[in-house]
C-alpha cells in the first residue's frame, strides 16, 4: 500500500529556530540535500524531491530497509524516517541519568525510562491512567498511578489481535497505533486505529479488566490516532489523522462507540499532524496534536468554539536549547488541586519512545508547558520539577519487571510478540514454572510464544534459570533481546555422534554462534543473564552453570528501536526441526536503575 503524503503549504506563523549546541548528524541519502539548522529562519513548508521520492512507502512490508523521505520541510527540519526506526534521539546525550520519582519531592525526566510510545493519560477520582502504543505486541498495558509520576502496570485490553497475519508474526509495525482512553457514562474506552485493518474500540468497567472484546468501529485502511469526545448534549465525535501525518479529520460518533453517522470534515491541515486528542474547556473544543514528525517535531494546541472550526493554533513545546528531541505526543491532564501537567514521549534509542512530564500553566486560554528557556514564547522540556501537589505516600517505584512463576495466572507485564498460542505454554503443569513447548521456526525473530517485556532505565540486568531437560533435537531456548536486532542465548539441543547434547549457544539475526557443549552434570540447568547499558548502547549476554560463575556468551551488540519499538528483553524456545520440546522457566529477574531499582552509577 502507498500512501502519497499531501503537499500543504500552510500559512502559519512560525517561530524563530534556535542555536543548537549539538554538531547535526550528516545523513547521505538519494536526492537528499545537507541541511544547516543553525540560526536560521524557520519558513513555510515546502515539497522535497521528486514525485516517487515524496511518495511515504507504508513501512510494514517489503520497503521496510529502504529510507523515505516526508513531504515536508524546511530550512531546519525534514521529516525522515527509515524502517521504522526514529532517526534522532540518544539517551547518551544526557549528563545526567536520574530518572522518575527522586525520593525529595521531586522527580527526573523520564519518568518512564522505557518504550511507552503515544501515551494518553485520564484523571479518574484521585487517579490516573495511561496507555500507550504497543504496535505487534499483545496488548494494550494499562498503569495505574496516584501521584502522576510512579506507575503500577493493572491490565492489559486485549490479549490477541484476531486477524490475519498477527498469528504468523508477519505484522511487525502494524496493530495499535496511538490509542486514546477516556472515562464516559461510568466506563473506561478505549478507541485504536490499526492502519491497515481499521478502527476499534473496547470498553471496560474496572480499567483492570476485563475489557470487552475489540469492536471493528470501521473497517478502513489509512486511518490513525483516533479520540473520542462526548459533548454536552449527548452528542458524540471522533477525531482522527490519516496515515502519513494528517489532515484532522471530526466524525459524528454514535454515544455507544459503535457506529460513526458520517464521512467526516476536514478541520485542520499541518505537518505531519498526527496523534489527535479533543477535549473541551471553559466552553472551547480543544485539540492537541504533534506535529513535524518524531525526531524534530512539537506539540500544537488548538481551540474553537465549534467542533468543526475555525481553529486557531499556538505551538505550545519544542526542543529549543534542550535535547530531548521532538517532544509532543501525549496528553493535558488536570489534578483535583487544579494543577495541569502534559505527558509526551521522547525517541531515545536503544529504549525506544520514553515518557516525560512537564508542568503545565493556562494562559489566554493556550497551555503553557514547561520552560521557555530560550525566551522565543515556545516552552521546552524540564527535566526535573516538582512533583505535582497531590498527597500521596507512595514509594518511588517503576513498573514492575521481575516473575517467580508461582502464579497460575501470567503477571500483567509480560507481552506476547504476536498472538499467542496458549496451548503451548503452561504456569500450571509444573507449578513455580513457565513451561514453553516448541513450535517451528528458523530464528528467534519468527518463533512463536515470545514472552517480552519493555527494556527499562539506562543500565539493567536481566537473569534467567532455564531447566533443558524435556529440549529435544533442534530445540533452541533461552534469553532474549529484541529490537532493531533480534538476539537471544541459551541452549540448543545438537546431535552429536549420535547422543543428543546441551549446547550453549549465541544468536544474533538468525547467526548462531556455538559456545561451548555442556558435559555431565548433576542438575540440566542454566542460568543465563543479560546486561544492559542503554548509555552506551552496549549489550552482553552471559551464562553460569551455578547460579554464581558467569562467562561471556557470544559478542557484545548494539540495539535500536524498530518497527516503531524500543528494545525488549523476554525468554523464548523454538525448535528449527519440528514442533516439540519443552523448555522449563523457574524465574525471570530483571533488575535496573531509576526508583526502585539499581542504584545508578555517579
Amino acid at each position: 500500500m502507498r500512501v502519497k503524503l499531501p503537499c500543504f503549504t500552510p500559512n502559519l506563523q512560525m517561530n524563530r529556530l534556535r542555536n543548537f549546541n549539538k554538531s547535526i548528524l550528516t545523513l547521505t541519502f538519494c536526492c537528499l540535500p545537507f541541511l544547516n539548522v543553525a540560526g536560521q529562519q524557520m519558513t513555510a513548508f515546502e515539497r522535497v524531491g521528486t514525485d516517487d521520492e515524496s511518495v511515504q512507502e507504508y513501512f510494514p512490508g517489503e520497503h521496510r530497509a529502504r529510507p523515505v523521505l516526508g513531504d515536508y520541510t524546511n530550512s531546519g527540519y525534514m521529516g525522515l524516517f527509515s524502517g521504522g526506526q526514529d532517526l534522532g534521539g540518544s539517551s547518551g546525550w544526557y549528563a545526567d541519568p536520574r530518572w522518575g520519582d527522586l525520593g525529595d519531592g521531586t522527580f527526573a525526566n523520564p519518568i518512564l525510562n522505557g518504550d511507552y510510545s503515544d501515551p494518553d493519560v485520564i484523571r479518574v477520582g484521585n487517579k490516573y491512567y495511561m496507555i500507550c502504543s504497543e504496535f505487534h505486541f499483545m496488548g494494550i498495558p494499562v498503569l495505574e498511578s496516584e501521584d502522576m509520576v510512579n506507575w503500577t502496570t493493572i491490565g492489559q485490553i486485549f490479549g490477541r489481535i484476531d486477524l490475519p497475519g498477527y498469528s504468523e508474526m508477519n505484522r511487525y509495525g502494524e496493530g495499535s497505533w496511538a490509542p486514546a482512553l477516556r472515562y464516559h457514562d461510568g466506563k473506561f474506552w478505549m478507541f485504536v486505529c490499526m492502519p491497515n485493518d481499521g478502527l476499534f474500540m473496547s470498553t471496560a468497567t474496572d480499567p483492570a479488566g476485563p475489557w470487552t472484546p475489540l469492536y471493528c468501529v470501521k473497517e478502513v485502511k489509512g486511518w490513525e490516532d483516533p479520540c473520542p469526545l462526548w459533548d454536552e448534549d449527548g452528542q458524540a465525535y471522533i477525531g482522527r489523522s490519516q496515515l502519513g501525518g494528517g489532515p484532522i479529520y471530526i466524525h459524528k460518533m454514535s454515544p455507544d462507540g459503535t457506529r460513526l453517522l458520517d464521512e467526516g470534515q476536514k478541520v485542520y491541515e499541518g505537518p505531519v499532524a498526527e496523534g489527535t486528542k479533543l477535549f473541551k474547556k471553559d466552553g472551547y473544543y480543544y485539540i492537541s496534536i504533534p506535529e513535524g514528525g518524531v525526531g524534530s517535531g512539537w506539540q500544537t494546541v488548538m481551540r474553537s468554539q465549534s467542533i468543526y472550526g475555525p481553529y486557531e493554533s499556538r505551538r505550545v513545546l519544542e526542543m529549543g536549547v534542550t535535547k530531548v528531541n521532538g517532544p509532543h505526543q501525549g496528553a493535558l491532564v488536570d489534578t483535583p488541586e487544579g494543577e495541569w501537567w502534559f505527558y509526551h514521549f521522547q525517541s531515545a534509542d536503544p529504549q525506544g519512545r520514553v515518557v516525560h512530564l512537564q508542568p503545565v500553566v493556562w494562559e489566554e486560554g493556550f497551555p503553557v508547558i514547561g520552560e521557555d528557556y530560550d525566551k522565543n514564547g515556545v516552552g521546552e522540556p524540564m527535566k526535573v520539577c516538582k512533583k505535582p501537589s497531590i498527597s500521596s505516600n507512595i514509594k518511588p517505584h517503576a513498573p514492575q519487571s521481575s516473575d517467580d512463576f508461582s502464579s497460575d495466572k501470567l503477571a500483567v507485564q509480560w507481552q506476547f510478540n504476536h498472538n499467542p498460542v496458549d496451548a503451548n505454554w503452561s504456569l500450571t503443569s509444573r507449578p513455580g514454572w513457565l513451561e514453553i513447548k516448541a513450535l517451528k521456526a528458523d530464528n528467534v525473530r519468527m518463533a512463536l510464544n515470545q514472552f517480552t517485556q519493555k527494556t527499562m532505565g539506562y543500565r539493567g540486568e536481566a537473569t534467567i534459570c532455564l531447566d533443558y531437560s524435556a529440549m529435544t533435537e533442534g530445540q533452541r531456548a533461552g534469553l532474549e533481546c529484541i529490537g532493531g536486532k533480534f538476539c537471544g542465548a541459551g541452549i540448543c539441543m545438537q546431535k552429536e555422534n549420535e547422543t543428543l547434547q546441551p549446547v550453549i549457544y549465541f544468536e544474533n539475526e538468525g547467526e548462531v554462534k556455538l559456545i561451548k557443549t555442556i558435559e555431565k552434570v548433576d542438575a540440566p540447568v542454566i542460568y543465563v543473564k543479560l546486561a544492559i547499558d542503554a548509555l552506551n548502547n552496549k549489550h552482553q549476554f552471559s551464562y553460569s552453570l551455578d547460579g554464581q560463575n558467569y562467562v561471556d556468551c557470544g559478542d557484545t551488540f548494539q540495539e535500536s528501536s524498530r518497527d516503531w519499538k524500543g528494545s525488549r528483553v523476554g525468554i523464548y524456545s523454538y525448535n528449527t526441526k519440528e514442533a516439540s520440546g519443552s523448555a522449563w522457566f523457574d524465574s525471570f529477574d530483571y533488575k535496573y536503575d531509576g526508583p526502585g531499582g539499581l542504584v545508578t552509577e555517579e
